[in-house]
């Protein structure tokens, strides 16, 4: 399968995947079966990644190792793109072609069908558009985008292992864990906005741990709102998600987006609770 990789030297940041013309639908995440398990092991089969024959061959960016390390960042957006879900990673320039990243991915059953980079102040950007091999389309199902957003995570600190510390991942299967505790209690914050006349923004933002997109979009499901789309940031040892919710077709009521916020907010703070009730 060829994959288009920008050739020659570094653009800016602007518009790397333009929108489609006209409107569309955005396609819905299929919500999360209510027995299905919300945990998410890095030494699942579908987790394993086939490492490269060595990070010369796939690291072509700088990987200079100076006394401040950026900012750890991927981003999984099913917003922008109406027939794939984009993938952005950065960690400042020290990044390169990230082909053993894209391996990775298509062992995960999925196609990267279209691969950029760009450059702006705060370093060098590697965005994919992926689809599942299976349907062409894009990735509907949480357990399978946590598992990209691991995958993708692994593949940096194995990398690039200094930055384990700037991530939370790095307490679970980095070399390093972070040097920073973050509090629970003061990361995290719930917001809910109404977006239009059929659907409500939902704005979550709190501690990093492996598994969080899942356990998220099943607590959603559980009180019957339907998730339509969305983005889901990790940033160094936060992560921040937004997520178009609607309830049977409309936005969320007041009292409705009250049980919402609390049932995250409960979540959130007791992470290790296995059968809260809500």
């Amino acid at each position: 399968m060829a994959v288009a990789v920008a050739a020659g030297t570094l653009r800016t940041c602007s518009g790397v995947f333009p929108p489609a013309s006209g409107n569309h639908q955005l396609a819905r995440w299929r919500p999360l079966a209510p027995a299905a398990p919300a945990k998410l092991r890095l030494l699942s089969p579908a987790l394993r990644i086939t490492s490269a024959a060595s990070p010369a061959a796939v690291e072509n960016g700088s990987s200079s190792n100076t006394d401040t390390v950026p900012t750890p960042k991927v981003i999984i957006d099913q917003d922008s793109d109406p027939d794939a879900t984009i993938v952005e990673v950065t960690l400042g320039d020290r990044l390169g072609d990230l082909l053993d990243t894209m391996s990775a991915l298509r062992n995960l059953g999925l196609n990267v069908v279209k691969a950029s980079v760009c450059l702006d102040s705060s370093g060098k950007h590697n965005k994919f558009a992926i689809t599942k091999s299976s349907t062409g389309r894009k990735i509907d199902d949480p357990e399978l985008l946590e598992a990209v957003r691991l995958t993708i995570i692994n593949n940096m600190l194995e990398y690039h292992p200094e930055a384990s510390s700037q991530l939370a991942m790095g307490a679970t299967f980095g070399l390093e864990p972070p040097t920073e505790v973050v509090d629970v209690d003061i990361a995290t914050h719930i917001e809910i906005y109404d977006d239009g006349p059929e659907r409500s923004l939902l704005v979550v933002e709190s501690a990093d741990r492996p598994g969080l997109l899942v356990d998220l979009v099943k607590i959603i499901a559980d009180i019957n709102i339907t998730v339509q789309s969305g983005e889901f940031d990790t940033e160094g040892l936060l992560a921040k998600a937004k997520f178009h919710v609607s309830y049977r077709g409309k936005p969320l009521i007041k009292a409705l987006q009250q049980v919402l916020a609390n049932s995250l907010r409960y979540f959130l703070r007791r992470p290790t609770t296995e059968d809260a009730s809500f």
